[in-house]
Parts: structure tokens; C-alpha cells; sequence
């Protein structure tokens, strides 16, 4: 990501003010992306416990294998 004060196209003469305002957007970003990651996270925790067994695998499954030369 870049973040650099110079490429915003509101603020591409302001300097340091340009900087500032690049790293709020940085942070305020970093933070959106924590939520979802957290949010994920305790999806894919929660959606475990409702998940249903596999069903058993015979032990047949496997044993013929067709290979062609």
C-alpha cells in the first residue's frame, strides 16, 4: 500500500498535512481490516460446532487405481 502524502489528489500540494491525512486513512484502514479479520474468525469458530460429520470412507475407496502408459 502506498501511502506517501504526494499521490493524494486533494491534498498533493499540502506537505506534511498531506502525510497526516495519508496516515489516517492508513489507520482507519488497518482498523477495517482487524474488524473483518476478527469477524472471520469468529465465523468460521462458531460454524464448526454446526458442521455435521463426514460420513465413513469404505475401505475399497482408493484400491483400483487405472493408469495408462
Amino acid at each position: 500500500m502506498n501511502i506517501s502524502g504526494g499521490n493524494l489528489p486533494a491534498m498533493s500540494g499540502a506537505g506534511q498535512s498531506g502525510e497526516v491525512y495519508s496516515a489516517a486513512l492508513a489507520k482507519k484502514q488497518q482498523k477495517a481490516d482487524g474488524a473483518a479479520a476478527l469477524a472471520l474468525i469468529e465465523a468460521a469458530g462458531t460454524s464448526s460446532a454446526a458442521q455435521t460429520p463426514a460420513k465413513s470412507v469404505t475401505a475399497t475407496l482408493g484400491n483400483n487405481v487405472n493408469v495408462y502408459v
